[in-house]
C-alpha cells in the first residue's frame, strides 16, 4: 500500500494545506516502501553514550515492553500533524553547528541551542515519544550523503511505508526518496539492537 497523503484531513485552512503539502510525501508506486534489514551490527558508540546520558530514551519501562509487539503506526490526522509540527519546530529551534572534532567530539543532545544532524534526529524522536508515539516506530538511522559524510536521520515506521525526518530537507520524505546510502538502523524489536540496511535490489 502506498504512503497516504492526508493533506485534506489536516485542516480546512490554506495554511494547513500548504504545510501538509510541504511536509509530507506524495504517494509512491513501484518502490520499496519499507526498509529491509540485513545482518545485526553494533550501535554507534555515540548512541551508547547518548543512552548513558538519557536512559529513558533508550529503555522502555517494563510495563511498556508490550508495545514492541505491535505493528507500524497508522497515520491518522493527528499523527500526520505531529510529524509536520515536530519536524518543522525542531529544524527551526536548533541552530546548525558543524562538528569539527569528528568522532571524538560527537555528542547526541536533546534540544540544544546549537547542534548537528545527530541532535536534530534525537530531538525529533524525543518530541514524538513525548506525544505518545511508540518507540518501536521511531528509529534512528545512519546514512551516507552524496558528499560522503555520515549523517543521522529519524525513520518513522508507518503503515504504508517508512518515512524520513531530516534536518537537511524541510520535506518529510519516503525513505526511497531520500537519496542516501543506508548504513545501519535501530531495529523495531529493541532500540538497543541495530542492524545493517539491505540496499535496494540487494
Amino acid at each position: 500500500m502506498a504512503l497516504v497523503l492526508a493533506v485534506l484531513a489536516l485542516g480546512t485552512s490554506a495554511q494547513n494545506t500548504q504545510a501538509g503539502m510541504v511536509g509530507f510525501p506524495l504517494p509512491l508506486r513501484g518502490v520499496i516502501e519499507k526498509i529491509r534489514f540485513s545482518e545485526p551490527t553494533l550501535a554507534p558508540m555515540a548512541y551508547t553514550m547518548f543512552c548513558m546520558r538519557y536512559a529513558d530514551e533508550c529503555k522502555p519501562k517494563p510495563r511498556a515492553r508490550l508495545v514492541f509487539r505491535g505493528g507500524a503506526t497508522r497515520l491518522t490526522k493527528q499523527r500526520i500533524a505531529d510529524l509536520i509540527e515536530v519536524n518543522a519546530s525542531v529544524n527551526r529551534s536548533i541552530a546548525p553547528q558543524r562538528n569539527e572534532r569528528g568522532l571524538a567530539g560527537e555528542e547526541w543532545l536533546i534540544n540544544p541551542a546549537r547542534g548537528d544532524c545527530n541532535d536534530y534526529a534525537v530531538s525529533k524522536r524525543h518530541e514524538l515519544l513525548a506525544r505518545g508515539w511508540p518507540m518501536r516506530d521511531l528509529l534512528l538511522s545512519e546514512v551516507v550523503t552524496s558528499s560522503g559524510e555520515h549523517h543521522l536521520v529519524l525513520v518513522v515506521r508507518a503503515k504504508g511505508g517508512d518515512i524520513v525526518l531530516d534536518n537537511l530537507n524541510v520535506q518529510i520524505r519516503s525513505w526511497s526518496q531520500a537519496r542516501y546510502r543506508w548504513v545501519r538502523m535501530q531495529t523495531p524489536a529493541n532500540p538497543d539492537h541495530w542492524a545493517g540496511v539491505a540496499q535496494a535490489g540487494a
